[in-house]
C-alpha cells in the first residue's frame, strides 16, 4: 500500500494467466474493491463535505476476516508516483461509495514475500484480458533504480511490463475496462 514518504515507486506487469505460488512461500491473501471518485457539478459539493473531493476508496477483506477502509489520491504518471492514503472509518466508506459508481473493480491479491520484497498478483474478478481473467503483477521498490530479480514462479507469465503505460492504472481499469 502508500509508501511512508508520500511517494509510491511501482512496477507493473500483465500476466497470462495466474501463477502457480510455490509451496511453502509467505502469502497472504486480501479481497479488495475499490471505486474512483469523479466529483460532477451536483456531487462535487457533497464529496468536499465528506472529505473526498478526489480520489480512491478501497475496502480491504484481510486474512483474519477484519475489514479495513481507505482513501488514497495519487498524482503524476509512471514509475514514481504521489501517494497520499489514509484509513476511514466503514460509515465514512460508506457514505462515499455510491459516488464510485460506473468507476469500481473487485480483485484477490495475493501478497508474497520473496527475495526481500512484497510480490502482489492481483487477480480481477470483473475484468477479462481475451478469454481469462486480467492477472497484474506489481512490486513497490524503494528508489526507481533499485535492482531486483523478478520470481521464478511469475516471470514465464510475463506478457508485458505496464509500469507506464496509464491505461493500466486500476483508475482507467475501473473506468474503462481492459485495453484491446
Amino acid at each position: 500500500m502508500s509508501a511512508k514518504d508520500g511517494r509510491e515507486i511501482e512496477r507493473v506487469w500483465v500476466l497470462r494467466a495466474m501463477p502457480a505460488i510455490p509451496a511453502g512461500a509467505a502469502v497472504e491473501l486480501w479481497e479488495i474493491e475499490q471505486g474512483y471518485l469523479a466529483p460532477e457539478a451536483a456531487t462535487e459539493a457533497e464529496l468536499a463535505r465528506l472529505g473526498f473531493p478526489e480520489g480512491r476508496l478501497r475496502r480491504v477483506g484481510e486474512p483474519t476476516g477484519a475489514e479495513r477502509f481507505f482513501h488514497t489520491v495519487k498524482r503524476g504518471a509512471g514509475v514514481v508516483r504521489e501517494e497520499v492514503e489514509r484509513e476511514i472509518t466503514r460509515a465514512e466508506f460508506d457514505a462515499a461509495w455510491p459516488h464510485t459508481r460506473g468507476r469500481r473493480l473487485a480483485k484477490t491479491r495475493h501478497r508474497v514475500r520473496e527475495g526481500g520484497l512484497v510480490w502482489e498478483v492481483d487477480l480481477f474478478r470483473d475484468l477479462r484480458a481475451g478469454d481469462a481473467p486480467l492477472v497484474m503483477a506489481e512490486v513497490e521498490l524503494s528508489d526507481a533504480a533499485e535492482r531486483f530479480e523478478m520470481p521464478a514462479w511469475i516471470a514465464p507469465l510475463v506478457v508485458r511490463e505496464v509500469s507506464e503505460d496509464a491505461r493500466y492504472r486500476n483508475s482507467a481499469l475501473a473506468m474503462y475496462g481492459v485495453p484491446a
